[in-house]
């Protein structure tokens, strides 16, 4: 699996399942890909981004307000993503995403993007199942936006079910499917 010139800006949400994807960001970058890693406010209170930013070597992107020398950050991440992958997905910023609320840098770079979005949820059963997150995601889907899992098994809640964020492993697999990497 070859990522060498590619792109991938990783959105990062305010969940438990987190800690995965840190895996998954050494992969990426292990594969050849740039990564650029967008963690959400919530998210920074889960791990810091000098976690990412180790494992990428590149810097962790927080602040929607940062000064740029050329372009504001979210069209500069838009306009060089090959792929955004969301993960953690959580209800909240697919409920965003839906709605087109772009109040942080990952939902502003995400409505400024053309590249191919893909969503990993992962959250509580009865929130996954929740009338309007569903809807939410039939929404996106329906918009081209393609969603990974969620996967059923224990949940860091206590309770087992759907919500389960899927395995770095194939959240890889779906982005060389979605940009063509050998």
């Amino acid at each position: 699996m070859d990522l060498q010139g590619k792109t991938v800006v990783l959105g990062i949400t305010g969940g438990i399942a987190v800690y995965k994807v840190a895996y998954l960001a050494s992969e990426l970058t292990k594969h050849g890909a740039a990564v650029e890693v967008i963690m959400t406010e919530a998210a920074q209170k889960f791990v810091t981004p000098l976690t990412f930013s180790t494992l990428t070597k590149r810097n962790v992107h927080t602040d929607m307000f940062k000064e740029y020398v050329a372009k504001p950050g979210h069209i500069s991440l838009a306009e060089r993503a090959d792929v955004i992958l969301i993960a953690p997905a959580t209800a909240n910023t697919i409920a965003k995403i839906t709605y087109g609320i772009a109040d942080n840098l990952l939902t502003t770079t995400v409505l400024a993007t053309q590249a191919p979005i893909i969503i990993a949820p992962a959250m509580n059963n009865n929130m996954y199942n929740h009338f309007s997150t569903q809807q939410n995601l039939e929404i996106l889907q329906n918009r081209g936006i393609i969603t990974v899992g969620p996967e059923e098994g224990m949940l860091a809640c206590g309770y087992v079910g759907i919500g389960r964020m899927s395995e770095p492993e194939k959240l890889l697999e779906r982005i060389c499917q979605t940009i063509s990497c050998q």
